[in-house]
Order: structure tokens, then C-alpha cells, then sequence
């Protein structure tokens, strides 16, 4: 059997193949043709040597020219099929006029187009109709020899049921080649499914890693950008200014190193447990205060408005939060002309609304950063409020500026006390207020 090699597009790997027909049988080899052929021969002159008399005698000349003509049309079987059993069935008829005693030996080369027939014409019921038709016309070519005998009768049972068992091995094995390559095209699928499903998931964790590694260090090195912007703006008309901003910057740099390390060390952890735990919880809503705090050392002028009673939040959430308002103040800080932003949280409605707003522009201060190229921090927030079933709209404000607003889902509020004892410690985010007031701090 002749194997060649293919390339698969989609999963790269090489698989082996053989050479098959239009049916997807496989095709033998030519020592296999030959063997099937000179059976059939063999066969059918065996065939020629029994009498009526059951004596043998050498086989005459009618049995080697039908068994020559016969297996000479063989060889086209899986192409002519139905022809060919065709051909072979009237030879077997012509059997008995050529002075030949019809039997399943005679017929040998009928049968075998019969299997054949069941293994490469397309449809079930057309190659066993066609099988059936050689049988009928075998068994019904018995009388043409003259008065029918009970040994003509037994004779005409088995030549009829030669074909039809034939026919029957033929569609077994046509029925196990079929199972067998629909176990293999579902193994094949399913090898390609887990590889397309790894792919995939690789994919994910590979935007996964590079946001979290763009919310943690991202806005560290943009603040150590402005606090560098502002120690050269001020540093021949106020040295003292640009002393603080220098010692911000080395601060803001140690941070910045400290998350970097955190966040390799998580990456390294290869899932035995040889890494070490995070320092500390995940960050949320109760460090925000720190989180504007640093900003406000970068000369950022952050207010802060809430509104309605705070719940506890969901760790995803609460994280979504925080990592949604420390991106937005981070592209104020790159791209915005002016040095202020708004940040809002509203508790009602079920659900919380971070906006964070920047007033679009301040003359007099130093210059900000938005010669800067954007980057991938609007899809990183849409992302994450997509991971919490929230959503994230971002965009110019009529009057000047840039507003980002997310809506995170709230979990149901069970009873008033039990909200506020659940609820963020007061003055988590610097208002002090968790009454449903509102209030506005700088």
C-alpha cells in the first residue's frame, strides 16, 4: 500500500494517508490484485474438472476460455462495478450451453464482483439490488440443461445463495470501513477541538497577564513620567518643588519595581505550590484613597464624589473597580492638556457607577503628556466590566474633556443594618460619608 504525507493547515502536524478510492475504501496494492485474480482463475478451473456424474476429468477448453475472459474484466471492478458483475453473471449463464456444470466454483469470478459491487457503488439498496439480479439470473440458468433433478434443484439453492452471501461479506466489511473512518474522523476532531481549545486558551491568559500587567505597573511609570515632567519644569524657578518631585520619583520608581516583582513572581508559580502567596489581598475600593493620593503627589488635582450607602463587593468587582479609576486617572495623567480630574461613585439603582472626568485643559500649569501615543487601556477597562457582567462606555464630553463611565453589578442589599456593618469601613474613598450622603473632597 503506497503512504503519502500531508500537512494539516489548521494544527500543522503530519499525518499519514493512503491512497484511497472515491468510496474512501482503500485501494491494494498490485500483489494483492494479483493473489484476488489468480484465486479466481484457480478457482474457476477447479470448477471445470467436476461433472455430473461428480467424477473429474481435466478441464476443457470452454473452462479456460470463461476463465480467462472472466478474470480478465476483474481488475475493473472498483471502477465498472456494476459492469462488471454484469459481464461475469452472463459468462456463468453461458456455463452450462458450453458443456460446463454450473456451480459456485464456476462462478467464482461472479462472486467476487458481487463483493466488489457491495463495496464500491454508491447506495446500499442500488449494489444490493444488482447483487440480487446475478443470483436470480444464476440460479434461473440451471434448467437450461435440460429436466431438472433434485440435484439440479440443490444445485440451483446454492448458486443462488453464493452471490447473495458475497454480497453479505461484502457489506460487512462496507460497514466496518465506515465505522472505522467515522472513529477516526470524531478522534480527528476531537485532537483538533483540544488543540483549538488550548490555542484559545493560551490566547486568553496571554491578554490576561499583559492587562494585569498593565494596570500594575502601567500607572506607576506614567506618574514617575509626570513627577519627572514637573521636577524639569520647575527646576531653575523653584529648586525646593523639584527636590520633592525628585524624592516622589524615586518613591514612585520602588513602588513601581515592588509590583513588577509581585507580578513575575505570580507568573513564574508553576501550580506545585513552590511559589510564594500574594503579600497581600487583592486591591480594591479601600485603598483608593492612596491610589489618588499618589496622583496627587504627581500634581494631579483629584476630587472625589459618592453617592448613595456602599455595599461590600464581589472581590472581582471590587477589583474591577479600582483597576477601572487607577487606568482612567492614569490616561488623564498621559494625555490630557489640563491637571484635574473628577471621580464619581454612585451606589443606587443596583448597581455602581464609577465615572472619573478631566476638566480638559488648565493654562499656567506644566506641561502635560499628551503627545503620547494611546494605548491599550480603554480595552483593557471594557474588558474587565465585561468580565463582571458590567459595561464600560468612554468618551469626549461637550464641554471639554474626557469622561469614562463604568456600571458594575451590585449584589441585592439584604436589610439596612446589615448593609451598613457589611459595607466599606467609613472614608475608604476619602469622603468620610456612608449614609447615602454626598460629599466632595480634594
Amino acid at each position: 500500500m503506497r503512504t503519502s504525507v500531508i500537512r494539516t493547515p489548521r494544527l500543522g502536524r503530519v499525518l499519514p494517508t493512503s491512497d484511497t478510492a472515491d468510496t474512501g475504501a482503500p485501494r491494494p496494492g498490485r500483489g494483492r490484485e494479483t493473489a484476488v485474480v489468480a484465486a479466481a482463475f484457480v478457482i474457476c478451473l477447479l470448477g471445470g474438472t467436476v461433472r455430473v456424474e461428480d467424477t473429474l476429468s481435466a478441464p476443457p477448453l470452454a473452462a479456460w476460455l470463461l476463465a480467462l475472459v472472466c478474470c480478465a474484466a476483474l481488475p475493473a471492478r472498483r471502477r465498472r462495478p456494476l459492469a462488471v458483475l454484469a459481464f461475469t453473471t452472463a459468462a456463468g449463464v453461458a456455463a452450462q450451453p458450453l458443456g460446463l456444470l454450473l456451480s459456485p466454483l464456476v462462478i467464482a469470478p461472479a462472486l467476487v464482483a458481487a463483493h466488489a459491487c457491495t463495496l464500491h457503488v454508491p447506495g446500499e439498496r442500488r449494489a444490493a439490488g444488482a447483487v440480487t439480479l446475478a443470483a436470480v439470473a444464476l440460479a434461473g440458468s440451471v434448467p437450461l440443461a435440460g429436466d431438472l433433478s433434485w440435484r439440479d434443484a440443490s444445485r440451483m439453492g446454492v448458486v443462488a445463495a453464493a452471490p447473495l452471501v458475497a454480497g453479505l461479506v461484502g457489506h460487512a466489511v462496507r460497514t466496518r470501513r465506515a465505522y472505522l473512518a467515522a472513529v477516526e474522523e470524531r478522534a480527528r476532531r476531537a485532537e483538533e477541538s483540544r488543540e483549538l481549545e488550548a490555542r484559545r486558551r493560551v490566547a486568553e491568559e496571554r491578554v490576561r497577564i499583559a492587562r494585569e500587567l498593565h494596570d500594575l505597573v502601567a500607572h506607576q511609570i506614567t506618574l514617575a513620567s509626570a513627577q519627572a515632567t514637573v521636577a524639569a519644569h520647575f527646576f531653575d524657578s523653584r529648586p525646593e518643588q523639584t527636590r520633592v518631585s525628585l524624592r516622589e520619583l524615586v518613591e514612585t520608581t520602588g513602588h513601581a519595581l515592588d509590583e513588577l516583582r509581585a507580578t513575575v513572581g505570580l507568573l513564574r508559580q508553576t501550580g506545585d505550590g513552590d511559589a510564594a502567596a500574594p503579600e497581600g489581598p487583592a486591591p480594591g475600593l479601600a485603598r483608593l484613597p492612596d491610589l489618588l493620593e499618589s496622583f496627587r503627589r504627581a500634581g494631579l488635582e483629584v476630587t472625589v464624589r459618592e453617592e448613595g450607602r456602599a455595599r461590600a463587593l464581589p472581590p472581582g468587582v471590587d477589583l474591577t473597580a479600582y483597576r477601572i479609576v487607577q487606568e482612567a486617572l492614569t490616561n488623564v495623567t498621559k494625555h490630557a492638556a489640563g491637571r484635574g480630574a473628577r471621580v464619581g461613585l454612585d451606589w443606587g439603582g443596583g448597581r455602581l457607577t464609577v465615572t472619573v472626568s478631566d476638566d480638559g485643559g488648565a493654562p499656567g500649569g506644566p506641561p502635560a503628556l499628551s503627545d503620547r501615543p494611546p494605548g491599550y487601556g480603554l480595552i483593557g477597562m471594557r474588558e474587565r466590566a465585561a468580565a463582571v457582567s458590567g459595561e464600560l462606555t468612554a468618551g469626549p464630553r461637550p464641554e471639554g474633556g474626557f469622561l469614562v463611565t463604568a456600571r458594575l453589578p451590585l449584589p441585592p442589599a439584604r436589610d439596612p443594618a446589615a448593609a451598613g456593618a457589611e459595607g466599606r469601613a467609613p472614608g475608604a474613598t476619602g469622603t468620610g460619608r456612608t449614609d447615602g450622603g454626598n460629599e466632595e473632597t480634594t
